[in-house]
Order: structure tokens, then C-alpha cells, then sequence
């Protein structure tokens, strides 16, 4: 890919990777991730539309494939250098290193947050013959990366988000995004088994919702389920509100735990819904109140206002250019990085009162166009004590 006659320096980079017609995106860890990753993804898109674009993640990551429009394909690799993905087989990594040089890609570019290093997919990248390669860096990467964006990120209050950081990394190549909003499409097929699944869970389709989401896969980040319930029978006090619960199969006790506080139980749809489905049904909520897990940027992706518990063990990761309320308590220990609280006392979500959640939501309700949602919605919502 030779530069065009005058080129020099940053335009001869950027015509080589514009130039580029098969391109890898390489995010190894979670679906919130990827979907946080999309508008960079999208500003590929854009700015090449002929170009073929194939993810490189995990299981959970790979599932965005259908949802996000920028996406022509998937590859599923369970990274050995990436948190929660277990043993792995040595030969599975020869595997993928075959397989990416038989896909004969142009480019590839490693998207990472700052505490991760990129290098161990940059040398995958390189040994299956991908002859350009960008990443963020922290130390020199040498022949590694061709195209090297140095990292002097630390994760501190006012770091700027993780969305931002990968728009800046397409961005230093010549990619730039028409529209830097996050993308999560669903299927109309996908809003009408949503709603068989409402229903035949005891919902009520004429009736306005909020959806709550107990569950997140680090401990750290969980305020407890009760609590979540208490704020939860508030928010139905005030409005009239159904509330649906969602989340995984294996949370179903959290959302037990949650549902015992209300008088009536609501609708638990733990584990019954595919991700256009849990989509569709975040896009039809008037708010959701949930930790900091991967329905909040679904619901940022979507445009449903956001409550958000969010423990302070990294800052980044807030929702993104939707209406929301962060909720937390300030401690010292802010920006751990870790998945079980390392001081024992989860002070960060345990000080926040259900009473300050509940009225986060309303707040984001009300702030909403449209028909009240009850002649309960202005009443005001009595303090509540967390037991």
C-alpha cells in the first residue's frame, strides 16, 4: 500500500490504513466493553464503507456481532491474558494464529483499556502476517505495532471515558465517526418475543415499566439486592410502574432477594432473554436501574435514561450520552481495579440508601415528554431506611 505522490508522514499512515480492505478489531473482554467500543467500530465503517470488519473476542464479547451494524463477522477467542477466562489450551492459540493468516487481514487494531497490555495480541497479530497493526502502548513496542499511540493513561477521577479512547486510537489513523453515540440494533422479531415472554411472565403490555438489573459479574460492583428492592417499591409507590427484573440464569436468587421487598413481585425475566430481546426491552423502559454491567451501556446504546449503581473501582465506564444519575459514596480507596472489594467494607455502594436510588429514577422519569404515568407521580416518596 505505497502512499500517493505528496504524502508524507501522518497522511502516508492514514492512506495506508484507509487503503485497507480487511480489517481485525481485536476486544478480548467483555459484551459492555464491545458495545462501548462501537462507535469506534462505526467510525471504520464510515470512513471505509466497502471495508470488511471481523471481531476477535470472547464468548461473551463475540455475541454483539449481530447488534452492532458495523460488524461483518466474529471470531471467538477466549484471550489467556484477559480477566475470567479460565485454563486455556496452548494449541487453541496456534489455532487462532492459522487461522488468522489464512483470513489474509490488512490491518488489525487492539482495542484496550489502559490497565490492559496490548502486546500479546499485537505478536499474535504479527506471527499470522498482519502487516499493519495499532494499539495503545505503555512501553515501546518495537516492530510489534507498526502504528503505536504512546499510553500515559492512569485510571484516575476525570480520565476521560472509554468510549473517547477508542474513538481517539481509529482516530489517530484517519478514521473519524459521523456519529459517536454507541450502537445495540435489534430485529422487530426480537421486540415481539420479548413481549410473549412479558407476558406469559405476568406483565402487562399497557402498562409502563422500569426495568432493574440486580446482577453484575464482578462482587465489587453489586449493591445488594435488597436494597434494590426497596428502591424498587418506591419507584412503583410514586408511579404505578411494573417492575421487570432481568439478568442471568444463575442471578435468579438476587432477583428473588430483590423481590421479596415489593408487596407485589413484579416480572422476573432472569434468563429467559436473548440480547435483541433484553434490547427491546430496555428500549420500552422508562428508566433502568442497574450496577454498572453491560445493560447500562445497552441502555445508553438505546437511549433509556439510566440509574446507575456504579462502585467506584474504575471511572471510565459511565454511561455515555444518555440522561443518567451515577450513583455512589466517595472513599479513598476509589479506582481499586478490583473485583472483590480489597477493604471489606463495599463502602463505595453500601452507603448509597435505596431512598437516594429511588429518587434518581423518578428524577429521570419525570424529565421524560408525554402522558404522566400516574396520578401517583408527583406524590413525594418518603424516607427509606435500608434494613
Amino acid at each position: 500500500m505505497s502512499a500517493l505522490p505528496g504524502d508524507t508522514g501522518a497522511h502516508a499512515a492514514h492512506r495506508a490504513w484507509l487503503d485497507a480492505r480487511n480489517l481485525l478489531l481485536v476486544r478480548t473482554d467483555n459484551l459492555g466493553d464491545v458495545v462501548m467500543t462501537s462507535p469506534a467500530i462505526a467510525a471504520i465503517k464510515q470512513t471505509s464503507p466497502s471495508a470488511r470488519v471481523t471481531l476477535l473476542a470472547s464468548r461473551a464479547g463475540a455475541a454483539a456481532l449481530p447488534h452492532i451494524p458495523a460488524l461483518d463477522d466474529a471470531l471467538v477467542y477466549d484471550a489467556p491474558w484477559t480477566q475470567g477466562n479460565g485454563a486455556h489450551d496452548i494449541e487453541a492459540d496456534r489455532q487462532l494464529i492459522d487461522m488468522l493468516a489464512q483470513r489474509r487481514f490488512d490491518a488489525a487494531i487492539v482495542f484496550t483499556v489502559c490497565t490492559q497490555s496490548a502486546l500479546p495480541a499485537a505478536l499474535m497479530c504479527r506471527l499470522a502476517g498482519i502487516p499493519l497493526r495499532l494499539a495503545h502502548c505503555r512501553e515501546n513496542p518495537y516492530d510489534l505495532l507498526t502504528h503505536w499511540v504512546p499510553d500515559t493513561e492512569v485510571c484516575a477521577t476525570g480520565m476521560r471515558h472509554e468510549v473517547a479512547r477508542q474513538l481517539d486510537l481509529v482516530r489517530s489513523v484517519g478514521f473519524h465517526a459521523a456519529d459517536e453515540r454507541m450502537q445495540f440494533r435489534y430485529p422487530a422479531a426480537a421486540v415481539l418475543s420479548m413481549r410473549r415472554k412479558f407476558v406469559q411472565a405476568g406483565g402487562d403490555l399497557l402498562r409502563p415499566y422500569v426495568v432493574v438489573h440486580p446482577g453484575a459479574t464482578a462482587a465489587s460492583r453489586r449493591y445488594p439486592a435488597e436494597r434494590f428492592g426497596i428502591a424498587a417499591h418506591a419507584i412503583v409507590d410514586a408511579t404505578g410502574c411494573q417492575v421487570v427484573f432481568t439478568g442471568g440464569a444463575d442471578e435468579q436468587s438476587l432477583i428473588a432477594t430483590a423481590q421479596a421487598q415489593l408487596e407485589r413481585p413484579g416480572v422476573s425475566l432472569a434468563g429467559q432473554l436473548t440480547l435483541g430481546e433484553l434490547a427491546a426491552l430496555i428500549a420500552g423502559a422508562q428508566v433502568i436501574v442497574s450496577n454498572n454491567s453491560g445493560p447500562v451501556h445497552i441502555a445508553a446504546a438505546v437511549g433509556t435514561p439510566v440509574a446507575v449503581l456504579y462502585a467506584l473501582t474504575n471511572p471510565q465506564h459511565t454511561p455515555w450520552r444518555v440522561p443518567a444519575r451515577v450513583l455512589n459514596h466517595d472513599v479513598p480507596c476509589r479506582n481499586c481495579l478490583k473485583s472483590v472489594c480489597p477493604q471489606g467494607h463495599h463502602d463505595c455502594l453500601q452507603r448509597v440508601e435505596p431512598d437516594a436510588v429511588a429518587h434518581a429514577a423518578l428524577d429521570l422519569i419525570h424529565a421524560l415528554p408525554g402522558v404522566p404515568l400516574s396520578m401517583h407521580t408527583h406524590r413525594p416518596i418518603a424516607p427509606l431506611t435500608a434494613p
